[in-house]
């Protein structure tokens, strides 16, 4: 009988180990690099770029995205995605319009609440028919699209008095809009209440591994629809937002910044795969997309090119900060 040999385990090289930690920290980084680029770039194609009317703009468009993503962030980290975000909000500034004229200052937090009870419903039917998440708001997504037709006549709502959502409208010291100071406020709201509770462990925990989540205790299902109820709160005051600035409602209004809105996700470096991300990030990556958004024009590039541009941002950024360990099969 052959004797039993101990083996000794191999020290793993410095570079082996410290190389994936750097390949991290660089990826984290990488938004903001992104970020000062694009800006440095428009400020030399275009001299005027850096005005405080130039920034000011690029703000108050950025705000309903940063709104959007940050809500739809918390979803993908779970490991889930929502692609019925922008139709929502498309159907919320509808009802917003609607419902100014009876509701009055009302109007905003009713949307709101009407949104959030929609994500709600959406996170209940993917956690108990145990639908994944895309199909799930795929299907919202069209359903919403035509409810959103239906109740708006297949036109646009004029709002006659928007004073009850006029604020958003006004500006901080002159310079600051109050749509952006508002959006960062619901960033670092959600970011806040993650951090001072176990929902940010909780939410990271299922986005790596739902099975080990649930096996260490952690409340997965309610979890997700949590996630679900606050993406559709987030798409809600997008829709203010919008309505805010067009003075009117639309089925079809947001329509155009689901993709902007999942660019800025991964753009921010949120894995696809769930577990590794932040607020903060999709919020770079939010700026990052105004830019482009703002930048093309600027450079001579055609807006058609735009939806061009966003399908290969998407694809890239997704090959970079997809998690191969937990893809084993390519389908």
């Amino acid at each position: 009988m052959s004797t039993p040999v101990a083996m000794q385990p191999v020290a793993e090289p410095a570079t082996g180990r410290n190389g994936p930690r750097a390949a991290q920290r660089l990826t984290g980084f990488m938004p903001l690099i992104a970020l000062v680029a694009l800006v440095a770039a428009l400020a030399v194609a275009d001299p005027d770029f850096l005005t405080a009317r130039s920034l000011t703009a690029v703000a108050r468009t950025a705000a309903p995205l940063i709104v959007l993503a940050a809500g739809a962030t918390l979803i993908v980290l779970c490991g889930g995605i929502d692609l019925s975000i922008a139709a929502l909000a498309s159907l919320t500034t509808v009802l917003l319009a609607l419902w100014l004229p009876h509701l009055g200052g009302l109007a905003t937090p009713v949307v709101i609440a009407v949104a959030a009870a929609i994500g709600a419903v959406q996170g209940l039917a993917h956690v108990l028919l145990r639908i994944p998440s895309f199909i799930v708001t795929l299907g919202g997504m069209s359903i919403l699209s035509a409810v959103a037709l239906v109740v708006s006549g297949a036109g646009t709502v004029r709002v006659v008095d928007d004073t009850p959502v006029a604020w958003l409208e006004l500006y901080l010291g002159g310079y600051v809009p109050m749509s952006a100071a508002m959006a960062l406020l619901v960033v670092a709201l959600i970011a806040a209440v993650l951090k001072a509770t176990p929902l940010q462990s909780w939410i990271s925990a299922t986005g790596y591994s739902e099975s080990a989540a649930r096996l260490a205790g952690t409340p997965v299902d309610l979890v997700k629809i949590g996630a679900f109820c606050v993406s559709g709160a987030c798409a809600g005051f997008a829709a203010v937002m919008l309505v805010s600035r067009q003075y009117s409602g639309g089925p079809t209004m947001a329509d155009n910044l689901l993709l902007p809105a999942v660019a800025a996700i991964v753009v921010g470096g949120t894995a696809i795969t769930g577990g590794h991300g932040s607020l903060w990030r999709s919020l770079a990556g939010a700026l990052v997309v105004t830019l482009l958004r703002v930048g093309l024009p600027i450079v001579g590039v055609p807006s058609a090119y735009e939806q061009i541009l966003y399908g290969v941002i998407i694809v890239v950024a997704v090959a970079l900060t997809l998690d191969w360990s937990k893809v084993s099969i390519i389908k």
